[in-house]
């Protein structure tokens, strides 16, 4: 498990792994090498823990310092997994310069669509670089939940505005977006992947604070099990503040 940046990305790495590990399960045979690709990798912590699995990672990421840092962690990584990774510094609306069609059977687009205006393009990019059966799994900010956070935390002004507009601020100060799941299954049945599965993360994790550590041992057992339970059970997902959309190529 990952515990950067506290509480709140322990839960998100934790149950997107056990998400797209269901999945993979489900569309490919066990020992299959894949090939995947992550756009917008970030750390890396997915891209490395799947490359640790006996896949072939491509990392596509815009930020320098994000690169270099994923490139540091790879450096003391075994050998063989060093061979299965790479790390390019790229843009991920732009999949088609640096990718041929079908090149991939796995995309992984993880909190990358908040500060992509248009996100259509993007996507039908990433579902062109998608193999025929494969398996394109996005993480984003839940636009029918975006006013649980403000309402929880007695922010009534931004609740209200939540309502309204997709448009919020995230708790590191920047504009950005949200996305609705109607949206989002329109827009994946009109790329040619259409929605396959999806879960909700963090339901009830999302109010703690920037620096909050997860508890130990049984009993952060018991909190990813609810957590993982509630993603996957209505009505409790529909109000997560992320959604974890699988959509597979046709």
């Amino acid at each position: 498990m990952s515990g950067l940046g506290g509480l709140r990305n322990t839960v998100r790495q934790e149950l997107v792994a056990r998400q797209v590990d269901e999945q993979i399960a489900a569309r490919f045979p066990v020992g299959r090498r894949l090939r995947i690709l992550d756009v917008g990798l970030g750390q890396g912590t997915q891209a490395l823990r799947l490359a640790r699995a006996g896949h072939e990672v491509t990392g596509l990421e815009s930020d320098p310092l994000m690169v270099a840092t994923v490139r540091e962690a790879l450096a003391a990584e075994p050998e063989g997994i060093r061979e299965r990774m790479r790390v390019i510094e790229g843009d991920g609306r732009d999949t088609g310069v640096h990718f041929v069609p079908g090149s991939f059977d796995v995309v992984l687009c993880h909190g990358v669509l908040m500060y992509v205006p248009e996100p259509d393009p993007m996507l039908a990019g990433l579902a062109r670089v998608l193999a025929p059966g494969g398996l394109l799994s996005l993480l984003v900010r839940n636009a029918d939940a975006l006013a649980m956070r403000p309402g929880l935390s007695g922010d009534w002004q931004a609740a209200l505005a939540a309502f309204d507009s997709p448009a919020y601020t995230n708790r590191i100060g920047l504009e950005v977006r949200a996305d609705r799941r109607e949206t989002l299954t329109a827009t994946l049945a009109g790329i040619g992947a259409p929605l396959h599965a999806w879960y909700g993360v963090r339901v009830f994790t999302d109010q703690a604070a920037d620096g909050q550590l997860p508890p130990q041992g049984p009993e952060l057992d018991r909190l990813l099990a609810a957590e993982e339970r509630a993603g996957r059970t209505d009505p409790y997902r529909a109000v997560a503040a992320l959604l974890h959309l699988c959509g597979v190529r046709g």
